[in-house]
Parts: C-alpha cells; structure tokens; sequence
C-alpha cells in the first residue's frame, strides 16, 4: 500500500515538525521506503531511506535540519524511492504517489514512442510508478491538464501529492480508492491518507476530496483545481484491514466500524466459548464488537511484541512473512489450557499463518479453536491497489481450496463457490475449516459487511470478494 503526508505552514520548524510526525503515522501501511520533501523558494530538499529494518523516526531524525522550507511532502512506501525531483517544461517540482499502476507498460511503450522519454529501474526491471505518473503530467500544458490526463490513462489507481514553489497540488485518485483529507491548522494546511495523523499536530479535518478531485493548497488556504468525479469505489479494506484505527474515511470510524462488524457476526452465532479474542491488530476490534454482542468474556491469549515487529503481509517473500507473523506473537499458556477459544480475524489471505498460529495455541492446550471472520472468503486479488505482492490469485487459500475439491485443473464456475446461498460455498468453508484444524469457522456475509462498514454501498469496492466493479452482492 503506502501512505503520504504534506504540510504547508508559516515557518520551517513547523513544516518539518509536522511532517515528521505526520509521515511517520503512516508507517502502518509500508515498510521498505520513507521519504521526506521540502521546497524553499525554488530549492528543493529530500531525505529518502530504506526503512525494512528500522524504525521511521531513528532513520529521518538527524536529517530534519537539512530540510529548508515551509511547505513539504512526505511518503511510507512499500517498493520504489519517493519522493522524486522532477524537472520540467512545468517547472521544479516533488511528487509522492499511492496506488498501483497496472497498465505500466502499456503507457511506457507510448511515452517511448514519443522519444523524449526515459524512465528509471525498480529493482527487478520494474518502473518506478511515480516517475511514470509524472511523465504523463509532464506531457500536458499544466498540472491541472496533466494531472487529469494522468487520471483518465492509468488503470488502477493513483493518489499523489506535488510539491511546487508555489504550493501543493493533492490528488484524489480517479475512483477514490484512497482516502486524501485535508486539514486546517491555526499556522497553516496539511494533507494526509490517516485522519489520525492530525489530531496530535493540531489540525482539524477540513475537506475529505472527492474521487479524482484536485485542490491547490498554501500556508493560507485551498482551492479547487479539479472537481470530484460522480462515482466512488473506496477500498473497504480499510475499515476491515489496514485502515488506523484512530482514523476516519468518509466520516466513518474505523474502530467503531469494526465493533460493528464483530457484533455482526456475533448476531448470527450460537456457539458455546469460554471467552473470544482477536488476532492482533485489526482482529482484536472485531473481538470486542463480538464479545459486546454476545455478553462473553474477551481476553487476550497471546500479545502482540510491536516495538520491532511490523505487519506481516508486507514482506514479499513468503518465508519472511511466517517468520514475522510467529515472532510478533507471543503466547500466554495458562490462558489457552484447556479453554474453548473464539478468535475474530480480518481475513484469510494465503492461510499459511493464521494455520501456524492455531497450530501453536493447540500445542498449548486449547481444547477447541472457533474462528470467524470479518469479510466473506477472498476470491480475487486486488486489479485497483498494491495490496499484495502475490502473482497469482492460486495463491489465496480460497483458491487452493477449490482446487483440491475440484481436482487440479478442472474448470469450474467460481460464481457457484462465491455465492453464498450455494451448497459450493459451504463446501469449501468445511474445507478450509478442516484443513486448518478449526472446531468451527465462520465468515462474515457480504451484506453485513457493508452494513458494519457505514458506508453506502454504491461507493465501495468488493471486487476481492465478488469480481466485479462496484458492491456487488447476494441477498442473504
């Protein structure tokens, strides 16, 4: 995924101040690249690092003094360098991106056929999305033209922030997959991705853009340079998954959206448990809702060690991403003997480390394991963000579990297992549930997501659940 922040203030203490801070509270959503940018006149300042093994702030703390200026961006990234320096026929200016860019190499033939081109290499051979997204800005007249012209090529998603001498241009992506907020101070205007980011730094929400909106920011004010496209398809995972719990999207708390999503699914179960809990982070707000519900005790039968330990669906390679999710998770034994245990989740993705972790809470003497999960079963992988890495939706533990009932290489009708009123689907939940050793397993419906979410269900994607563009969904 990522993250980005931006600042325009009336001093360069407070700028890089703010920034800072309000960079580093999007460290939750990436964790290879963090980037600073400040502009001073026409003098451009940036500090980029490599964040995989360290912490944000001990990385970005002795560069603070080199950032001159009174406006400036920042970026959590999870793959390329950001932010770029671009110089251009529009003048000197910095860009941030979030997004994914899926036909990248389509829109890199086209700029190569004009000649002028030339792009920079990721490691593996991979552009760089935000030097491509700039170079489709930099072949219109303005940043108005170009960020539209950018918006209307790009297939899948691109929220940005650029970094002028004259003042900030914030970027909603074309169908509003991403938040972008804009908040107002008593010494200026900053921009971010977490509503959260804001509360501590002193600015109160303003303005949440509206899909593929524009608006040119200063120390004094905001203007709008493009207006809100009419349909919206916000990621819902947000609320389910990655989203801060502090923050608000839409004007929708996450925390609150996902008690709501645990008393859900408490709501439609009967299960006997001696407590519930949830699979830290997002899991345990799913927990409390459930444990609310259902007037049953919540407690926690591991910890979650998170001075070091970052999020495990991030790491790209699959060794590292188990190792991560076992060592940020420590068990307490003399909670788990001998109980009857109900935990929530977010999701099943691959599967691979919610099944180590229920192998372990056994090895300590749970005597039974019930699962129930926040979203319906995944079936697609994400067309619109960089929500994984994975190559290959084989790889969701819902397809590997169709594959088994069906025989490798049999072609079958995936709309039979994804509605959820079909004897296919409770097939392949009993799969997954013995497959992972659960005494029961449970996933969240469609309509009861979008209702615990608070969000109309017109503006928000499900694609991953359903396949489809927009909520698709199946009464219930």
């Amino acid at each position: 995924m990522g993250g980005f922040f931006g600042v325009a203030a009336d001093n360069c203490e407070k700028c890089r101040t703010d920034l800072f801070y309000g960079t580093d509270y999007h460290c939750h959503l990436g964790i290879r690249r963090g980037g600073l940018a400040t502009v001073s006149e026409n003098s451009f300042s940036r500090v980029i690092h490599d964040i995989t093994n360290t912490q944000f702030r001990s990385k970005f703390d002795a560069d603070l003094e080199k950032l001159a200026g009174d406006m400036g961006i920042g970026v959590i990234s999870d793959y390329e360098d950001q932010p770029l320096i671009i110089g251009s026929h529009l003048g000197a200016y910095a860009i941030v991106t979030v997004g994914a860019i899926k036909n990248d190499a389509e829109l890199a033939r086209m700029a190569f056929r004009k000649r002028a081109t030339h792009f920079s290499e990721m490691n593996g051979g991979e552009l760089n999305p935000t030097e491509l997204a700039a170079s489709l800005i930099n072949q219109e007249e303005s940043f108005e033209a170009g960020i539209r012209a950018a918006q209307e090529q790009i297939d899948g998603s691109m929220s940005m922030l650029i970094l002028t001498a004259k003042g900030i241009y914030a970027v909603r992506d074309r169908l509003g997959r991403t938040p972008v907020i804009i908040g107002k101070g008593e010494r200026g205007y900053a921009v971010t991705m977490e509503t959260c980011a804001f509360y501590n730094l002193g600015y109160e929400v303003e303005q949440e853009l509206g899909p593929g909106e524009a608006v040119f920011i200063t120390r004094d004010g905001l203007a709008q340079r493009l207006p809100p496209g009419e349909r919206m398809q916000v990621c819902s995972f947000l609320w389910i998954y990655y989203g801060y719990p502090a923050s608000e999207y839409e004007g929708v708390n996450v925390e609150r959206s996902r008690y709501r999503s645990g008393a859900a699914l408490a709501a439609r179960d009967t299960v006997e448990v001696d407590f519930a809990t949830g699979i830290p982070d997002s899991g345990v707000a799913h927990a409390l809702g459930y444990s609310q519900k259902r007037r049953i005790p919540y407690s926690r039968p591991f910890v979650k060690y998170t001075p070091t330990w970052a999020r495990s669906f991030l790491p790209q390679n699959q060794a590292q991403r188990e190792l991560v999710a076992k060592m940020k998770l420590i068990p307490i034994k003399k909670l788990t003997q001998g109980k009857r245990i109900l935990f929530c989740d977010d999701s099943i993705v691959r599967g691979t480390q919610l099944k180590d972790t229920l192998q372990r809470i056994y090895s300590y003497g749970a005597k039974e394991i019930h699962m129930r999960l926040a979203c319906p079963p995944l079936f697609f992988g994400c067309n619109y963000l960089n929500f994984s890495r994975s190559r290959t939706e084989m790889d969701l533990a819902t397809r590997k579990a169709i594959e088994e009932i069906e025989g490798k290489g049999v072609k079958y009708d995936i709309a039979d297992y994804i509605d959820e009123r079909s004897d296919k689907h409770a097939a392949l939940i009993e799969h997954i549930r013995s497959k992972m050793g659960l005494t029961s397993l449970s996933f969240q419906l469609l309509g009861d997501m979008v209702e615990a979410i608070g969000v109309d269900r017109g503006k928000l994607c499900t694609y991953c659940w359903t396949g489809r563009d927009g909520c698709s969904m199946y009464p219930h």
